[in-house]
């Protein structure tokens, strides 16, 4: 009968222990997340914050937690990373000078690429018109030459 004694005294205690560990806040938690998922890992670049597995990733995770515990806004954190690290960071930059080809060169390559596209395929119709113009003449001429020779 004392193992189980002793078996509830340990799971009393662990109990105690369990109810005694600070629970999370959760508003907290959740200004985290959503700041994490606002800056972008530096190594990915293609990952928020929140989403990557990166080593850098936790060390700025852990860095942006130490910021929020010391009392700084979210506004006041991001200024920080950005002076940091540079508009890059942010996993949605602001349009500026600097990040101009950040938003736009994507489409501008698009564009000149549908451009270039484009002037091939001109090109290419131009260059075949003039040999299927003389292929049809040539046709032409030889239809009447057996129609004439068929009146004969």
């Amino acid at each position: 009968m004392s193992a189980l004694r002793l078996a509830c005294v340990a799971l009393a205690l662990a109990a105690q222990v369990a109810l005694a560990q600070p629970q999370p806040d959760v508003a907290f938690e959740a200004r985290l997340k959503r700041l994490e998922g606002d800056l972008r890992c530096l190594v990915c670049q293609n990952q928020t914050l929140a989403d990557s597995n990166a080593p850098l990733a936790e060390d700025l995770r852990r860095e942006v937690r130490a910021l929020a515990v010391a009392g700084k806004s979210d506004d006041e954190i991001r200024a920080f990373l950005v002076a940091r690290y540079g508009d890059f960071v942010l996993y949605r930059p602001p349009v500026k000078g600097t990040t101009w080809l950040l938003w736009f060169g994507p489409f501008a390559l698009l564009v000149g690429g549908a451009g270039i596209w484009y002037a091939v395929v001109r090109r290419r119709r131009a260059g075949s018109a003039a040999p299927e113009a003389a292929a049809d003449a040539g046709v032409t001429a030889r239809a009447r030459a057996m129609l004439d020779d068929i009146r004969e």
